[in-house]
């Protein structure tokens, strides 16, 4: 497909209109690059649609992804500024982690400094702070912390959001569109996708951005260049509408073993927050079941005891419905961002479990540095594709 305004091929093909396609459709844009996405489906209808939209400091630990968190946190306050929060439903809410017990409750203060040095605004807080901060908690709180920098958008609308602003900067976006295909030059290199689309059926450009999220993976099978992204499922409840009865988002401290944790058997632990509808967002459990999309009531029914265990008055709430996603896990849990070496002219922004929301506008805006051929803000290294194979050499 041509740009329309100039009849010239894209510079860049975004596959993918989930979050973190639409951020780099976004960033670049923004850097004045011709963009096309293409998308399967409908526009942030896979995995960002079965999302809590969280932009979260608090669940990392010091190295590469919070150094990438870090960034995605300004970017997306700037965003925010550039386009209206309101429009994005951005909230600074902040989040508050609890310890149910006096050994919990030392390992979090352990955490916490750790993360202080490492550039979070972490603040230890006791058991009446935590009251304080969350009227309605369980007095079975040991202690807390509290996490002012922690956001929240409303996932689909940012999505929506960031691609009008891309196509009023002269982006084509074709959703129902499904890549088949890449085209390479007599060199290997990729030079556009093939699609199953009858008026675009080949689309020529300077580079080809994989940012499939969940079957990131497959996608780059099909380049030939193999990506270990594997779906990893989770559900969430959602209340009735309620008075603005949990004012931040409020998890326990093992929530963040379980975002760590590479088992593929279920885990389960607690996140609660508000929406502003009214409704109360209950999360969140991780298992590696490939795309089993099946309902577990046992899953549903522990997650709800694990709510009421942090804020008893959700017993005697109804529960409206419950929806589930599946994250784009990664074994090292980091996501792939940058150019493959594998397959020059590629590059990939995927593999980002369920931070993808927070580490979107990071992700845009590094992929839109390594096409201008500015100086990426961060070290790629740590997120490059081809690691997985040089770990099993």
């Amino acid at each position: 497909m041509r740009d329309r305004s100039t009849n010239r091929s894209p510079d860049v093909v975004v596959i993918g209109a989930g979050m973190v396609g639409a951020a780099c459709a976004y960033h670049c844009t923004s850097a004045g690059l011709r963009v096309t996405v293409v998308e399967r489906g409908a526009i942030g209808g896979a995995t960002t649609a079965a999302c809590e939209g969280n932009i979260l400091l608090s669940d990392k630990e010091p190295g590469a992804e919070l150094e990438l968190a870090l960034l995605s946190s300004r970017l997306w306050a700037r965003t925010a500024q550039a386009l209206g929060a309101e429009r994005l439903e951005y909230q600074e809410k902040g989040g508050v982690m609890v310890a149910a017990s006096p050994a919990t409750a030392d390992g979090l203060r352990k955490l916490t400094a750790v993360q202080r040095a490492a550039g979070i605004d972490a603040v230890d807080v006791s058991r009446d702070e935590v009251t304080e901060l969350e009227p309605n908690i369980t007095p079975e709180v040991a202690a807390g912390a509290y996490y002012p920098q922690d956001c929240q958008v409303q996932p689909v609308l940012a999505t929506a959001r960031l691609l009008r602003h891309a196509r009023e900067h002269g982006a084509t976006v074709l959703p129902g569109t499904a890549v088949t295909g890449f085209v390479r030059d007599s060199r290997g290199a990729v030079t556009g996708v093939r699609t199953d689309s009858a008026t675009a059926p080949l689309i020529p450009a300077g580079r080809v951005v994989n940012a499939a999220g969940t079957w990131g993976g497959e996608l780059a099978g099909l380049a030939g260049v193999p990506l270990p992204v594997l779906p990893r499922k989770g559900f969430i409840l959602v209340t009735e509408p309620l008075p603005r009865v949990v004012r931040h988002k409020v998890y326990t401290a093992e929530y963040v073993a379980n975002v760590a944790s590479g088992a593929a058997g279920l885990q389960t632990s607690v996140v609660v927050e508000g929406t502003r509808a009214g409704t109360v967002l209950i999360g969140a459990g991780r298992e590696r079941v490939g795309f089993d999309r099946s309902v577990s009531l046992p899953v549903l029914r522990r997650l709800a005891a694990q709510a009421i265990g942090v804020f008893p008055f959700l017993a005697e709430v109804a529960l409206l419905r419950s929806y589930l996603g599946f994250r784009p896990y990664c074994p090292d849990h980091l996501p792939v961002i940058g150019a493959d070496p594998r397959a020059p002219g590629l590059l990939h922004a995927c593999g980002h479990e369920g931070a993808g929301i927070g580490l979107s506008a990071a992700t845009g805006h590094l992929i839109a540095q390594v096409i201008t051929g500015a100086t990426p803000d961060l070290d790629l290294t740590p997120f490059r594709p081809e690691r997985f194979e040089e770990t099993t050499v």
